[in-house]
Order: structure tokens, then C-alpha cells, then sequence
């Protein structure tokens, strides 16, 4: 991954030092500063780095602690300020302090992957602006194995969903990024929201490995669109089902695995296989001993498989 493209930048603003920040994707940043000076903007979730050329911000943390990350995006100057900043749970399914209409762009920048009701903000960003633009991590950026700071595990640990954005039919310049070739069926600007399950982060088969994320620009880490009018935002719901062999297939078509890689990853396999099976058994044993040391019991009710313990729900499934 190319980690200087994410690298802040500096700038002198009133004739002080001020961080301001890597670009949200550099084409829709361009765009949003060409607006009018008049236009009203509102930016969701901003608050640990904000675009500055928003005139207003609807966001969980207070005003005086905005800034969290050391920078902030959309130019030198903050046009928001603590009389338009808008401090509330914007997912509790409540309407937002605004009119229908009010600004003419809302923007969400990486923070719908963060949030419990992703579909209930592209709602109320629909109902109060006219147009707006979203961006969120694109599927090999959540794949990406042991993103700096965040250990071992899948993209960023704190996110619960993959999301899929895609432009309107008939308007492929509403995508920037990693969506700018994906139509949105009949015709309406779209995101689809699925989560990422807690069995990703164990499967070596679906990572983007540090060797691979080097290869990535800026723009196949993130998916930017613009909407005018409404974005439709919907759930893809899993029930007994994982996403292992898409997401495998979405790593594979991107960097293509030569024969000795191949080679090597099947290597990987049989060593893991053969570790857990010396391993496993050894485990339980450990387990077993150390139950009876404290004092702790099998219910009575339970269904043992392979030592694998759950209380009245019968045998495990996977």
C-alpha cells in the first residue's frame, strides 16, 4: 500500500504551522472546493479529521476535541465552527437537526464502514442535501493483512462492514476510486453494506499480504461516489453462508498467483493442517486438566464434539 499517499501534509495557514492533511480522494476533493463559495455543506462523521470547507459537521464527539488523527482534510481554512457543529448519535433512528434540503452536498468520508447503522445515515444524507459524495474502504483495503497499527488481522479491526459503492447507470463520473467501473442496477447511485465477519481475519487464503499492498495506488484502496438527489443504501444479509470464495476470488483476480506461489501457499496449508492436528488434541487435554483444577463441570445438557462444548445447541455446524 502506498503509504506516502496517506502520509499528512503541511501547510501555512495565518502564518501558523497546520497539519491539513492526506487528500480524500484527490479528484473528489478537487470537485468539492471548485463548489460555489455560498454552497452550504455538511460533513458526517468528521470529527477526527475534518474536511474543512464544510460549513457544518454532524458528528458523536464534541467540537473542542475535533482533530483527533493530527490533520484534516478540504484546505487550510475551517469554514464550520462550534455554532455549527452538531454533536449526536446520528444512527439512533432519529431525524437529524436539519430541513429536507438544507445544504447542497453532504459528505461521509470513511465512516460508514464504522458505524451500527450504516442505511439509516444514507437516509437522512439523502433527505437533508440536494447531492453528496461518500467514500469508504475499498475490499482489498479491508483484506489487507496487518494494516500499520492494528495487529494481526483484516483491514482496520474496528469496522463492521464491506461496503459496495457503485455509480449511477449512465453516469460513470460519479465514481472515483475503486467503484469507477462498477454500474449501479436501474440506474440509481447505490452502496451495499455487508458484514465482515469475524472469520476473515483466520483465513490466510483471503489476505492481501503486505508483499501484494504495496502494489495498490490510492485509488484501489478507496471507493468514492457522488449521488445527486439519493444514494440507495442497502443490507446484502447472509444466513448460512460466508463470503470466503468471493473474497478469495476478489484477491486472486487482482494479483494472480504464480506456480510457485501456489506452490508455496499449498505448503503453508499442509504445515498449518499438520500443526493443528498435533496441536489440537494436546490443547483439550490442557483445557480438561486445568477445568478440573478449578473446579468447573461439563453441563450436563451439553453436546461434546470433539471436545467443542455448546450448552443445549446441538452439534456445532462448521
Amino acid at each position: 500500500m502506498r503509504w506516502a499517499d496517506l502520509a499528512p501534509r503541511r501547510s501555512r495557514a495565518g502564518g501558523a504551522s497546520r497539519r491539513y492533511g492526506p487528500p480524500v480522494l484527490p479528484e473528489a476533493t478537487d470537485r468539492i472546493l471548485a463548489l460555489p463559495d455560498d454552497a452550504q455543506i455538511l460533513d458526517v462523521g468528521g470529527w477526527a479529521a475534518p474536511f474543512n470547507r464544510a460549513t457544518h459537521v454532524i458528528d458523536a464527539m464534541p467540537f473542542q476535541t475535533r482533530g483527533a488523527m493530527g490533520f484534516s482534510y478540504g484546505g487550510p481554512q475551517e469554514r464550520f465552527g462550534a455554532d455549527t457543529w452538531t454533536r449526536t448519535d446520528f444512527c439512533a433512528r432519529e431525524p437529524w437537526p436539519y430541513e429536507d434540503d438544507q445544504f447542497d452536498l453532504v459528505l461521509c468520508v470513511t465512516t460508514l464502514e464504522d458505524v451500527r447503522d450504516p442505511i439509516w445515515v444514507c437516509q437522512e444524507m439523502s433527505r437533508v442535501a440536494k447531492a453528496g459524495y461518500l467514500e469508504v474502504p475499498s475490499i482489498l483495503n479491508e483484506l489487507t493483512w496487518r494494516l500499520p497499527g492494528e495487529g494481526a488481522y483484516l483491514g482496520n479491526r474496528h469496522h463492521h462492514w464491506f461496503c459496495r459503492a457503485s455509480a449511477a447507470a449512465g453516469r460513470p463520473e460519479d465514481a472515483v476510486g475503486a467503484a469507477s467501473s462498477v454500474p449501479a442496477a436501474g440506474g440509481a447511485a447505490a452502496i451495499e453494506f455487508v458484514h465482515k465477519q469475524h472469520g476473515v481475519h483466520a483465513d490466510p487464503t483471503i489476505r492481501v499480504t503486505p508483499s501484494m499492498a504495496v502494489e495498490l495506488a490510492l485509488g484501489e484502496q478507496l471507493q468514492g461516489l457522488f449521488w445527486k438527489g439519493s444514494v440507495a443504501a442497502t443490507e446484502r444479509l447472509l444466513i448460512g453462508e460466508t463470503l470466503h470464495a468471493e473474497l478469495r476470488g476478489a484477491v486472486g483476480a487482482r494479483f494472480p498467483a504464480s506456480r510457485a506461489e501456489r506452490g508455496l501457499r499449498g505448503t503453508e496449508a499442509r504445515l498449518r493442517a499438520r500443526a493443528e492436528a498435533l496441536a489440537g488434541p494436546l490443547r483439550r487435554r490442557a483445557g480438561g486438566r486445568l477445568r478440573e483444577l478449578r473446579g468447573g463441570a461439563v453441563p450436563p445438557d451439553a453436546v461434546v464434539s470433539e471436545d467443542h462444548v455448546r450448552p443445549g445447541l446441538g452439534r456445532p455446524r462448521d
